[in-house]
């Protein structure tokens, strides 16, 4: 995305700590066109201030808020000013908080939900958290989200953080940590025991695990076969673009049905005696 002078637009994640405030005011002396104020659960009374300290030094800097599940929640921060929100709580491929604090929401209900409520207030939404296939960013956009995150789905690539090994079996993979991981946390220098309000405490409690992602290449290659899966998605729907699958939602025109078991194995790959499972190629004789 650009900006009016056909520039790159840049955002910046900040906590909602007290010593973060002159990181967002160097970042708005900067140029930066978006603040996302990351919390995982950003109904509170400290995510306010920071929306409200940010509007203060520049009013039309975009803030986008978050975490929310409710529209309770979202309701708290679009109030505040917020521009945008992120949903999604306990559903990310290494978050535990839904099993470890009986706390979060179904993905596809938190964002139906939220975006339904922010829609009538002109703030787009994103989905946050259990997103790891075409399938997965189609049905987001389709129940409300103006865009996904895509954490786990870029972890595994050449151009993400972290060091290709072999694991046992012989796979070449990646770590992928989570930021309430027990690893996180402990790291020196790191932002994580903070985001959790685990960095003044003895007893950390763990919301999120360390593991391996399979490695996926570059992302020059899997970017393109993600937007042309999504090309592929709206044609199927019989919908000419991504703003287009979200009005015939809304309207009724797209809907969801109930599948059950059997639909499901019948919807995947069955009665094969073994199969080889290719998602794309990127160009003639690509393996």
């Amino acid at each position: 995305s650009v900006d009016g002078e056909a520039r790159l637009l840049v955002a910046a994640a900040v906590s909602t700590r007290p010593d973060d405030r002159q990181r967002v005011e160097m970042l708005i002396k900067a140029g930066v066109d978006a603040i996302v104020i990351d919390t995982s659960q950003g109904n509170s009374i400290y995510q306010v201030e920071m929306i409200k300290f940010i509007k203060s030094i520049k009013s039309d800097t975009q803030v986008v808020a978050g975490n929310v599940v409710t529209q309770l929640q979202a309701k708290t921060l679009i109030n505040a000013g917020c521009d945008g929100l992120r949903v999604g709580m306990g559903s990310g491929s290494i978050c535990i908080t839904q099993e470890v604090m009986a706390c979060g929401r179904p993905q596809g209900t938190a964002v139906y939900r939220v975006a339904k409520y922010a829609a009538k207030h002109g703030v787009p939404v994103t989905a946050d958290g259990g997103i790891s296939n075409v399938g997965h960013m189609i049905k987001a956009v389709s129940l409300g989200s103006s865009c996904v995150m895509m954490g786990s789905m870029l972890a595994g690539t050449t151009e993400s953080p972290g060091n290709y090994f072999y694991d046992a079996n012989g796979v070449r993979v990646k770590t992928y940590r989570g930021m309430g991981s027990i690893e996180a946390m402990l790291k020196k220098g790191g932002d994580s025991a903070k985001r959790y309000f685990s960095d003044t405490q003895s007893v950390k409690v763990a919301q999120g695990v360390s593991g391996t992602v399979v490695d996926k290449g570059s992302i020059k290659d899997l970017i393109p076969y993600l937007i042309k899966g999504l090309q592929h998605s709206c044609q199927d729907l019989g919908e000419r673009s991504l703003d287009d699958v979200r009005t015939a939602s809304a309207a009724g025109k797209l809907r969801f049905e109930h599948r059950t078991a059997s639909a499901q194995m019948e919807g995947g790959v069955h009665g094969l005696h073994s199969y080889k499972k290719r998602l794309f190629s990127s160009g003639p004789g690509a393996n």
